[in-house]
Formats: structure tokens, C-alpha cells, sequence
């Protein structure tokens, strides 16, 4: 039987097959000189920002990334590749350089987030690890970010591992939407791996195996008496809540978690569910709701002064409903010192290395601008050098900081790039030495086409 996990031992063949058959030809030509690779994102639907997410996964597979001799005997196998270059694989060794701008940052369109700089065939193989693991991080790390902006002072849970594309995928989610504002997850294993806080209630299964929901009730408070979260919506929702109460009262408990609503029409049942909770005394009883929630319900819920304290978000926060991919690249930029440039219609690349420089007024972002490396621009630099010759030169920090580093960039958006309706991404300025360089490439393309 075969479970199909990626794991630490067989990352190196996580990977698209022509990354390895253009490595091949780049061995055979010789060609592995420095390339210089950034993974950006162009203008995204239905985002006015990205928050960068995923950094610290893309650290490790490129410390950790080898070619063992199982790897080799299977490429070996498929007669795609020579002995020599297969030796290649067997040492190989990420040797290159890496900047990205820090977990928690906000980004916006042709901006990278990381850059790869070494030799050829080193930054060709990463390519697709890179994008895998950056996309889905961005993408959940930004839903949540915001279903934070509009949740005000109330209580955010991951409930996606059961509806996320598959293992990785969920374990992915549940730390990039602590990133992006989440109290904490579902997931057992990712509240272990990444030690944030777990949370969990009860499924309507549990009701059902009981002979009433009243003994469902009675069963549960009696194994928590203090941390009880009654599912109330099995059956009848305002007669499920008023089961509760009794439930807590015949149990002799003068304090009580609180309910989950999970189905209906939430602001009614919310508004009425409260009323039941505070006439029998327990005011401080939390309304927790659930199902198909996201950022646009949340919004709608608290503007309509629902007495909701807490969501639990799941499939459309894991998959990224209304924006379930980013149009996102790893794109050559510079091959032996030359700066290359891509300009197929709407997919224009911006060559050679580069910078970003952020301009703020007051705490609030007032200007981006992608420069070459050497331009003199005014403002803060946001990229920085993770890996120096194949070697961590700045640990990750840890994920609180990265959290916390999340909310301040989120901060320093301009109010109206903060509103989920809007689905305009602010495109930067680029440098004059980057407009030159580009002019002048394109001129030449053409005039050799």
C-alpha cells in the first residue's frame, strides 16, 4: 500500500518531469552558469493585496533537498538520463543564493516575493517545489487575513482540514491562517507541528448517537465541564439551545462555554439564541457559528450586529473559494550576468535583479516601486538575504512573529486597499534604470525577431 505523503526524504522528486529533462540539456550544453529566477504573482482577482506566506517550508527543502539512491536507480530506470548527469543529481546540493521578503509582508502585482540566484541547473530544479508550496501559502494566508479585517474583535477558527486539497494541503492552511489572524485550527497535527492552539466542539453524528439531544448534552458537559461548545442546529435550533441550558442547569454548572450554530438563518437564530442564554443567566455564553462562512458573510453578519463571538471558517478559507489559484510565476530574469525578458501579451517579466522599495507617510504605505539592485531609490528595502552560498544566513523567525508581523502590514494599507470588495491591486512603479533596461531589451528582441 502506498500513502503518497512528501516528506523530508523524497522532496527532490517532488518535482515537474521537464524541470530534470532541461537540467539534462543544460548539463549536456554545459550551461550552469548564475540564473537569477523570481517567483511573483501578476493581478489577482478578487485581491487588493498578498500577504507572503510559505518562506520558512521553501528554507528547508532547499537545505534539505537530495537525490537519494532510490531517486537515482528511478530515473535511472525511465532512460531519460545519462550516468554523468545522473552522478550530478547524486551530489547535488543547493549552492545558490535566496531573497524574499519576510513571511507576514504585503505584496502586490509583478512584485517577488523570492528570488533564486545561483547556478543554472540548481534554480531550474527548485522551480516547481517554489510554486507549489508559495501559491497555496499566499493564497490561504490572504483569505484569512481577510476574514480577520472584518471580523472586529471576534474569534477566527481553521475548520478546513476536511475539506482541503488533501494532507499537505491542510496542514499548509491551518499555519498560514494563523499567519494571516486565526485564533488556531482544527488540525491536531498541525496544532502539534506548529504549536498553535487546537480547538473542537462536537459533530451532529454525536447528537445522533444518542438516544435525545438532551443526553447528548448531559453526556458532553459531563466530560467537559468547563470547555463545552453544544451543537444546537441538529434538529430544531431554538429548542436545541433551550436543551442546552437545561442540559448546564441539571448538570449544576454556573458557567458555560457557549453553543455552535452550524445551519439557518444565523442572524435570527443568533439574535434569538442570545436572548435564551442571557435570560437563563449565562450572558458570557459565547455564539459560536459555522458552515459555508467567509469573509463577505462575516462582513454582512457583523454589520447587521449579529451577537456572534466566534466563526469557524473551513472549506471556502483551505481552498480559497473565490480566488482558488494565483497567476503566479517563476520566471528567468538574468542567465550570465544578462538580463532576460519575457514578452508574451499580458505576461511581460521584468528583467534582471531587483529591489523593492516601500515609501510610507504617517505609518500608511504610500508607494511601491521594483528597482534594479543597485538603483538608488528612496524608501525601504523589503528583500532580503535568507541563504547565502547554499547556507541559512537569517533564520525564519518564529510564527508569533510572523503573525504579528502580518497584522502590522495590514495596518499600513491604505484604507481603501484594505476593503474586500475591492479587487484592485495597486501596481507599482518600477525604477528608471529598470524602465531603460526593459526598453532597450524589448527594442532588440523585436528587431531580431
Amino acid at each position: 500500500m502506498k500513502f503518497g505523503f512528501v516528506n523530508g526524504q523524497n522532496m527532490a522528486l517532488l518535482t515537474d518531469m521537464y524541470e530534470l529533462t532541461m537540467a539534462q540539456s543544460y548539463f549536456n550544453a554545459g550551461m550552469n552558469d548564475i540564473a537569477v529566477f523570481d517567483f511573483f504573482a501578476r493581478r489577482t482577482k478578487n485581491r487588493s493585496y498578498l500577504l507572503s506566506a510559505g518562506l520558512e517550508q521553501v528554507l528547508y527543502y532547499l537545505q534539505n533537498i537530495r537525490f537519494c539512491d532510490e531517486h537515482i536507480a528511478y530515473l535511472k530506470e525511465s532512460g531519460r538520463f545519462s550516468d554523468d548527469f545522473l552522478s550530478y543529481l547524486k551530489k547535488f546540493r543547493f549552492s545558490g543564493d535566496l531573497y524574499a521578503v519576510d513571511e507576514g509582508e504585503i505584496l502586490f502585482e509583478n512584485e517577488p516575493f523570492i528570488t533564486v540566484e545561483a547556478p543554472l541547473i540548481e534554480a531550474q530544479i527548485v522551480e516547481t517545489f517554489i510554486i507549489n508550496t508559495m501559491q497555496l501559502s499566499i493564497l490561504v494566508a490572504t483569505k484569512a487575513m481577510r476574514c480577520r479585517s472584518v471580523a472586529q474583535d471576534t474569534a477566527l477558527v481553521d475548520f478546513g482540514l476536511r475539506r482541503a486539497h488533501g494532507t499537505d494541503a491542510g496542514m499548509k492552511a491551518a499555519r498560514c491562517a494563523y499567519i494571516g489572524g486565526f485564533a488556531g485550527t482544527s488540525n491536531v497535527l498541525a496544532a502539534k507541528t506548529f504549536d498553535i492552539p487546537a480547538f473542537g466542539t462536537m459533530a451532529h453524528s454525536f447528537i445522533l448517537a444518542h438516544e435525545s439531544e438532551e443526553k447528548a448534552f448531559s453526556h458532553f458537559l459531563k466530560t467537559y465541564p468547563e470547555n463545552s461548545i453544544l451543537l444546537v442546529d441538529t434538529f430544531d435550533t431554538i429548542n436545541g439551545v433551550r436543551h442546552a441550558v437545561e442540559a448546564v442547569k441539571r448538570a449544576g454548572l454556573r458557567n458555560f462555554r457557549g453553543i455552535r450554530l452550524d445551519s439557518g438563518d444565523i442572524e435570527t437564530l443568533a439574535k434569538k439564541s442570545r436572548q435564551i442564554l442571557d435570560s437563563a443567566g449565562f450572558e458570557k455564553a459565547m455564539i459560536f457559528v459555522s458552515g459555508g462562512l467567509n469573509e463577505y458573510k462575516i462582513k454582512e453578519l457583523m454589520q447587521k450586529r449579529a451577537p456572534i463571538d466566534g466563526w469557524g471558517v473551513g472549506t471556502e478559507l483551505v481552498v480559497s473559494a473565490d480566488t482558488p489559484y494565483l497567476d503566479c510565476a517563476y520566471k528567468l530574469v538574468e542567465y550570465r550576468g544578462r538580463p532576460k525578458m519575457k514578452l508574451s501579451p499580458e505576461k511581460v517579466t521584468l528583467p534582471s535583479r531587483k529591489q523593492i522599495f516601500r515609501k510610507y507617510e504617517n505609518g500608511i504605505i504610500a508607494e511601491d516601486k521594483i528597482a534594479l539592485i543597485d538603483e538608488k531609490i528612496d524608501g525601504s528595502p523589503l528583500m532580503k538575504r535568507y541563504i547565502h552560498r547554499g547556507r541559512i544566513v537569517m533564520d525564519p523567525p518564529s510564527l508569533e512573529a510572523i503573525r504579528k508581523k502580518a497584522q502590522e502590514s495590514f495596518d499600513s494599507l491604505p484604507p481603501k486597499v484594505r476593503e474586500i470588495e475591492k479587487s484592485r491591486m495597486p501596481a507599482p512603479d518600477l525604477g528608471p534604470g529598470l524602465s531603460r533596461i526593459m526598453k532597450k531589451l524589448q527594442a532588440d528582441i523585436e528587431k531580431s525577431l
